[in-house]
């Protein structure tokens, strides 16, 4: 491959990756994918991107943007997409036959699709029909895109963020009259804005029992556009009445059985992919001794508590990363490496044309 034909695949790729973030929040437990369709001059003629859950793929809505006056190039031209083409048929045909049927020339893929009903096949049904196929490209920013995804096919389970804001003596909240753990302004205006962003990007919010009598949260999206996720209170002891404090529904209760089993069966019965927990220190401290997590995002206010609910202790061996917020705050991002371990085993070494 050239100098020359390596930039523009990296290019039209990044492209495709921008276009798939489009469907962040929107298409889950689908895996967001973008599309783009270049002609034999380097022209764009095809843009697309999973929109939402169960609507046309990112491959279909790039076939169908391309003009009619432009059809005939599709068999001359390479189309880019951030994820292998699904070959079966689910709430949509397989878009890898539909990519056969157009005749493309080329297909440049950043990463396989790990899914058993893919794992692929979607490739192999590009080659057996003729087309080169170019597998790798920007494989790691295709990968950090949908984490939440891979996870669930390589790991078994939801993807698990772990959040909280914790003091400047890392406390969490404070003790009322009653000595019961109570309420404790910590996070900053945009603290908050971000905080639902990531909301908006999980299918369910966990909480325990004691954060949903002390603070009756709402668990919604209020500053941030997106669909409220469902609202899971582990409670074995059945002290919640889901019923009174969600009154809209969407809400489920754990607690039964193990941890581990309990976030598997979320996401194996309810079809849920990706988690945040936002629960109080022991709930918190649960999922981190069992090292059941993917990322922890942690926001630091300098106010000075002296005492109170104490934060959970996060591993020193975890790689971190800072973000700084307003109003003095901070944000540090910490990620387990159980994800990139297991992923490595799936992805192959980049192959730039078989």
């Amino acid at each position: 491959m050239s100098i020359s034909q390596d930039i523009t695949d990296r290019l039209m790729m990044s492209r495709a990756l921008q276009l798939a973030r489009f469907g962040s929040g929107r298409v889950s437990p689908n895996p967001m994918v973008g599309a783009v369709i270049t002609s034999p001059d380097g022209r764009i003629i095809g843009e697309g991107w999973h929109r939402y859950f169960g609507g046309p793929h990112a491959e279909v809505n790039a076939v169908r943007s391309v003009k009619e006056s432009d059809r005939h190039l599709l068999p001359h031209s390479t189309i880019y997409v951030t994820l292998e083409p699904c070959s079966h048929y689910g709430k949509t045909p397989p878009c890898a036959q539909l990519l056969t049927e157009c005749g493309f020339k080329r297909a440049v893929v950043a990463i396989e699709d790990p899914n058993p009903q893919v794992a692929g096949r979607g490739l192999r049904m590009l080659r057996e029909a003729g087309c080169k196929v170019a597998v790798g490209i920007m494989a790691r920013e295709a990968t950090e895109l949908n984490r939440r995804f891979l996870t669930v096919q390589k790991l078994g389970r939801p993807w698990i963020q772990l959040k909280w804001c914790e003091s400047a003596d890392k406390f969490i909240g404070k003790f009322g009259e009653n000595g019961q753990p109570s309420p404790c302004p910590l996070s900053s205006p945009l603290g908050k804005v971000w905080m639902h962003r990531h909301r908006s990007m999980c299918d369910a919010i966990v909480i325990g029992s004691g954060t949903a009598i002390t603070d009756r949260p709402r668990l919604t999206l209020r500053s941030w556009p997106g669909k409220n996720p469902a609202r899971v209170v582990a409670d074995r002891r059945k002290r919640v009445d889901l019923e009174t404090l969600f009154p809209d529904g969407n809400a489920f209760r754990i607690g039964d059985h193990a941890l581990r089993t309990e976030i598997e069966r979320l996401g194996r019965e309810y079809e849920i992919g990706a988690i945040m927990v936002e629960g109080g220190s022991t709930l918190l401290q649960s999922f981190l001794d069992e090292n059941l997590f993917d990322e922890i995002r942690v926001e630091h206010s300098p106010i000075i508590l002296n005492t109170g609910v104490a934060a959970p202790e996060i591993p020193a061996s975890l790689p971190s990363s800072t973000k700084t917020l307003t109003d003095g705050n901070t944000v540090t991002t910490y990620r387990n490496p159980i994800f990139w371990n297991a992923i490595s085993t799936r992805q192959k070494e980049i192959t730039l044309i078989s």
